[in-house]
């Protein structure tokens, strides 16, 4: 038997297994001790049989959790391109072949049952579980989809260039990119809602646990970025303003930030939050208060003439993580994170460096020992 067929073997094994325990799961709601092997298939006459009846549609499933996400059967038909009536009809199929209700009807919502709540984890692990299997017996070539979470700020200096080179090398990969903070991306890969994602080392690493794989990928120095005309700043007292502009809790940079404030006595009188960091340096300039970002986001700014940069040396460099599920690998995968580590990246990354280096220059020629 060839590798991709042993691969092939267990990826169907482990999908059977799946199916195996949702099933029990949705009927009886209690954890469940798998002990599922091959030989055990092999003792039943009835073996064919058995493996028909275990078996629950995928197609199913990927209506199920689509009608869960778009929060009703209307805009989850038309998010599949089906007619409404065709995923009522597929969702009660599912139902009867579950012997249990999915959903109750709370006015003109669905509202998933304690069977439903069940179902859901094991609905997204069976068809990510899928996916894997579709691209293991495609290993030589990448394709399929990939879907890549990231942060707002290694979207827009890391990335255009480096997916631009992956797009032309691998054109039968569809990736599909999403923007979020750290803690939020985690728990998106934690619960396949996303195949991986490039994240901030959390300031606790141990968030990451057992569950994931990681590789870095980039590194990024912190500074602090104040309006312009603000003394050097070289301890937390040295801040003038008490107002942090900063992402969302689940921010990782937020977090290091925030931890320096407290690790000196002080705490922000209050944290302006915001969704880009366009819209955060434009606050700093404007006065608003204080913030911190990776130093390549200011080769960004077409005008940084209004702010100061201020370097953290108590926080240094924080290593940028490619992190997926254990276990949940493809070639489409693989080939993004080849191109992520890969030597040939260096001019793109030099060239980054370099944008930063350029709004620096830019800025201290601007404010001069405001700089610090």
């Amino acid at each position: 038997m060839s590798g991709h067929s042993k691969e092939s073997a267990g990826e169907c094994r482990a999908l059977e297994t799946a199916v195996d325990a949702a099933r029990r799961a949705v009927r009886d709601p209690r954890p469940v001790h798998i002990s599922l092997t091959i030989q055990s298939w092999k003792m039943n006459n009835l073996d064919t049989i058995h493996r028909r009846e275990r078996i629950v549609d995928l197609a199913a499933l990927t209506i199920f959790r689509a009608v869960v996400r778009e929060n009703g059967v209307t805009r989850a038909a038309a998010k599949l391109n089906r007619v409404q009536s065709n995923v009522t009809t597929r969702i009660k199929q599912l139902e009867e072949q579950l012997g249990a209700d999915l959903f109750i009807r709370d006015g003109r919502r669905l509202v998933l049952t304690p069977a439903g709540e069940t179902l859901l984890p094991y609905a997204e692990r069976l068809l990510a579980l899928a996916d894997e299997a579709r691209h293991a017996v495609r290993a030589d070539r990448p394709s399929g989809r990939l879907r890549l979470g990231t942060m707002e700020s290694v979207a827009a200096t890391r990335l255009p260039g480096l997916l631009a080179r992956y797009h032309q090398q691998w054109p039968d990969v569809a990736l599909e990119l999403e923007t979020g903070t750290t803690g939020k991306l985690i728990e998106r890969v934690r619960e396949f809602e996303v195949d991986a994602a490039l994240v901030a080392t959390p300031l606790n690493p141990a968030t990451l646990g057992e569950l994931f794989e990681t590789v870095p990928v980039f590194r990024e120095e912190l500074v602090m970025l104040t309006p312009r005309g603000h003394r050097p700043i070289r301890e937390v007292r040295d801040i003038a303003l008490s107002t942090l502009v900063a992402f969302e809790r689940g921010c990782a940079y937020r977090a290091y930030i925030e931890k320096w404030y407290l690790e000196h006595g002080v705490r922000p009188a209050r944290v302006l939050e915001l969704g880009s960091y366009h819209a955060i340096v434009a606050c700093v300039a404007a006065g608003a208060g204080v913030a911190v970002a990776p130093r390549s986001v200011l080769g960004l700014q077409a005008d940084a003439s209004n702010i100061a940069v201020h370097e953290l040396p108590d926080i240094g460099a924080v290593e940028t993580l490619l992190i997926w599920r254990r276990g949940h690998f493809s070639s489409a995968l693989n080939a993004l994170k080849e191109t992520l580590v890969g030597q040939e990246n260096a001019g793109t990354l030099a060239e980054t460096v370099n944008l930063g280096a350029d709004a620096d220059a830019r800025i201290r020629a601007g404010v001069g020992a405001d700089v610090a």
